[in-house]
């Protein structure tokens, strides 16, 4: 029988390598309290060019967290990962649409919301939408929308309806997203169509648009295509606002356009993939981003519309009152966001290789 004075001594060992461990659990405190930690890994799923690697690498800093950051370059490539398993991601970023996908497939984990004080910081407009009405799996990001840009020295043309890309003026010319919904969604529009047509007649119609207007495609590129507006590879574009707008200051001769008949919007949300193996450093991180002061770090270089009201503050005059990031809400009110389209998603699929193959 062992004395008390080592059964002391072991208690107190026992006692001392608990805390040490965390029991798998660890603090990590902040100027809202303390939050909860999973161990010392994180694996970020993110668009590239989305967010600065110092955010990243600091939030690992600060928390004592190893961070894995994988990118991917459009909505179907990040659902097709996820799909292998495996809760190989502990926190993604998904786009409205892709949200609501993904929970009828039972693919995404609830958040934890009393983990993520910050969440406070995001305007109401922002939360309760179609794709999370009950706020119980995403943490909005960034927002903005599909716009048209065009390089007024070389293209002698104004754009005012999705129906001007198709003249000859722009063949060869134009950098699109590497994007089936917004690509096939502009042939939808040029016909007086939704987005988010599903009707096989009309879906027809608008292969028969993109071929058209194929020949004025010079390249596809969600991933930077403010790259080639800036070289002067491309001399027009249908891109993101933020690289339209990041173009623009390198090139002030690009002019950007809103078609009239409504810009293809979106919110891209912070999500846990199922089956995420750090969820609690899933929320400590994205608690993180919500810090208005790094949030607006991250408008800073790249100047996507900013939820987080709190972070406005800090985010340069210039940027906010850019109407071609900040919407105003007579042109959101024309704009469409992208849903789940169930199982007419295969149609589109079809399209989209059809004709980018021909």
């Amino acid at each position: 029988m062992k004395s008390r004075k080592a059964m002391a001594f072991m208690f107190c060992g026992i006692l001392a390598i608990s805390i040490f461990s965390g029991c798998s659990r660890s603090k990590a405190s902040s100027k809202e309290g303390v939050l909860v930690k999973d161990g010392n890994e994180l694996n970020v799923f993110n668009w590239s060019e989305y967010l600065p690697d110092k955010v990243w690498k600091d939030f690992g800093k600060k928390y004592g967290i190893k961070v894995k950051y994988t990118t991917y370059s459009s909505n179907e490539e990040m659902l097709a990962k996820i799909m292998a398993g495996g809760g190989q991601f502990d926190v993604s970023v998904a786009s409205d649409y892709m949200v609501d996908a993904m929970k009828k497939q039972n693919l995404v984990e609830p958040i934890d919301y009393k983990n993520i004080p910050n969440y406070k910081n995001i305007g109401k407009q922002f939360k309760g939408l179609s794709f999370d009405k009950e706020n119980k799996y995403t943490v909005p990001y960034m927002w903005g929308a599909a716009v048209v840009a065009v390089n007024s020295k070389k293209i002698n043309k104004q754009v005012t309806t999705y129906a001007d890309l198709w003249d000859s003026a722009f063949k060869n010319s134009m950098v699109v997203l590497d994007d089936e919904r917004a690509l096939i969604g502009i042939c939808l529009k040029k016909l007086g169509y939704s987005f988010n047509e599903t009707d096989p007649a009309k879906l027809k119609q608008a292969k028969e648009e993109f071929l058209k207007l194929k020949p004025n495609i010079k390249m596809y590129d969600s991933d930077s295509p403010k790259t080639a507006l800036v070289n002067g590879e491309a001399a027009a574009g249908y891109v993101w606002s933020a690289e339209a707008v990041l173009a623009q200051k390198e090139n002030p001769d690009l002019k950007i356009y809103f078609p009239e008949e409504g810009l293809y919007l979106w919110q891209d949300n912070f999500i846990i993939p199922k089956d995420a193996k750090n969820k609690k450093n899933a929320e400590l991180f994205m608690n993180y981003i919500l810090d208005p002061k790094v949030s607006a770090s991250i408008s800073k270089e790249f100047p996507y519309a900013n939820p987080n009201e709190a972070a406005h503050k800090y985010i340069d005059k210039d940027t906010i009152n850019n109407k071609s990031l900040y919407l105003d809400q007579s042109i959101i009110d024309k704009g469409e966001h992208l849903k789940d389209l169930g199982d007419a998603i295969k149609s589109y699929d079809d399209i989209w290789t059809e004709v980018k193959s021909e």
